[in-house]
């Protein structure tokens, strides 16, 4: 499996960025014979040619790329080293790298640099998957508890993210009256801290549900939410809350974490299971966090109802979403493990 941590560099490289881009910049104006290109036709710009040539094959064998941006150094394995006391080389740039991950990674993959940090791909062992004695279902909510995770079997119930809403109703207010005071550095500013804090939950409400699951000889399911932003049936709170609390990424990081611990993951229809009783499987009555089933009587909080189905429903083939996670990819920065 592949993951990609981040690193800060606190080092100046707007020297090399700028030369970077020319690169990228050159490549991309001498389409399509630039996957002809090598670093001797961009010797004049100065960069190192391990890292040109890098670049060169990112922006030459993409052929939608019509106009550069952003452009990051790329370093390939053979020009990573790796030191005693964590400490990562890259001699074409000079630079130490200290990592706090995992050492028990197979091979660094590559490494890409921009102006904050270092992005280290790297190729982690997998864990064999077990054969589940039982199943968490884990519900993912835009209000109350984030996360409600349920075992039927045991009655084993897990509410996370408490104060989730309270904080993205805060920051939500204020970044509202910063705008109309057109303060739109601060309103950005704002935001960076939001996602941070919801990266930060997000981290520790995964690493309870995979370390439970773990303990408990357990699998995970969840609910296979893949075009749930793009139904139009959903109020505009429902779609506003879903996207800044960022389902995705939770998904993401209850994945990877049980990936690496062999902890089996399942995908399952998502259609009724806030509405199912989980006792006798009839359509129940739900009211705000109640839930009543009319046929059997039973009476349950509906987070952790749906939580119970969840985990009772059959599960799915293996989901979209699942397997972007476990192929992993080198040239996605953007998907960085703090």
């Amino acid at each position: 499996m592949i993951l990609t941590y981040k690193i800060k560099h606190n080092r100046d490289f707007s020297d090399e960025l700028l030369k970077a881009r020319r690169i990228a910049e050159y490549v991309v104006a001498h389409k399509p014979s630039s996957s002809k290109l090598t670093s001797r036709d961009v010797k004049h710009l100065g960069l190192k040619s391990v890292i040109s040539n890098q670049i060169i094959r990112k922006y030459g064998r993409n052929k939608k790329i019509k106009k550069v941006n952003r452009v990051n150094l790329i370093i390939p394995n053979q020009g990573i080293q790796i030191k005693e006391d964590n400490i990562i080389y890259i001699s074409s740039l000079k630079l130490n790298l200290k990592y706090q991950f995992t050492a028990n990674f197979k091979k660094i993959n590559q490494i890409e640099i921009n102006n904050e940090y270092a992005f280290v791909s790297v190729t982690i062992p997998e864990n064999t998957e077990y054969e589940p004695e039982h199943w968490i279902g884990v519900d993912r909510n835009t209000t109350g508890h984030v996360v409600v995770a349920g075992e039927p079997d045991s009655g084993k119930v897990m509410k996370l993210g408490k104060h989730a809403q309270h904080t993205h109703n805060k920051y939500k207010h204020i970044r509202k009256r910063l705008q109309k005071q057109g303060k739109y550095r601060k309103v950005k500013q704002l935001k960076n801290r939001e996602s941070r804090i919801v990266r930060d939950l997000n981290h520790k409400m995964s690493r309870k549900i995979v370390d439970t699951a773990k303990s408990d000889n357990s699998g995970i399911k969840l609910e296979d939410l893949k075009g749930i932003r793009k139904n139009r049936k959903h109020a505009k709170s429902f779609k506003y809350s879903l996207n800044s609390w960022s389902f995705y990424q939770l998904q993401t990081m209850i994945e990877y974490k049980a990936k690496l611990l062999g902890v089996p993951i399942s995908y399952i229809d998502p259609a009724y299971t806030s509405q199912k009783c989980s006792r006798c499987g009839h359509i129940g009555d739900r009211n705000g966090k109640q839930f009543e089933c009319p046929a059997c009587g039973h009476v349950d909080h509906a987070d952790v109802n749906a939580a119970f189905n969840i985990a009772l429903s059959p599960c799915m083939s293996q989901s979209s979403a699942e397997r972007d996670v476990l192929e992993g990819s080198t040239d996605t920065p953007e998907v960085a493990m703090a």
